[in-house]
């Protein structure tokens, strides 16, 4: 089981805890558990990245094993601590503001 840590918003939305666990297809990546994650939560498809494109939406950034991946292509595999269920991959609503 993958581990995935959800901003309030996107708690509120899915009425989930602040962690949900998913079955992501291996190679484990970011799209997997993307994919995994909106299989499982219905309501979250197209929150998290674009319908058409699947980009990442702006203001989400992705940390995993305390990096900042949300530039990687989201087809690499994520670190094996997160493919293990040791920690989980979190998706955090950025903060913009001046």
């Amino acid at each position: 089981m993958i581990r995935v840590t959800l901003p309030h918003h996107l708690q509120v939305l899915a009425r989930v805890d602040r962690e949900v666990e998913v079955d992501a297809v291996a190679p484990v990546s970011v799209a997997s558990v993307l994919d995994a994650l909106e299989a499982a939560y219905p309501v979250l498809k197209g929150t998290i990245r674009d319908h058409g494109t699947l980009k990442r939406r702006p203001f989400l950034r992705f940390f995993a094993a305390g990096e900042d991946i949300s530039l990687e292509p989201p087809e690499e595999a994520l670190p094996s601590v997160i493919a293990e269920g040791k920690e989980p991959l979190m998706v955090v609503g950025a903060i913009a503001g001046g």
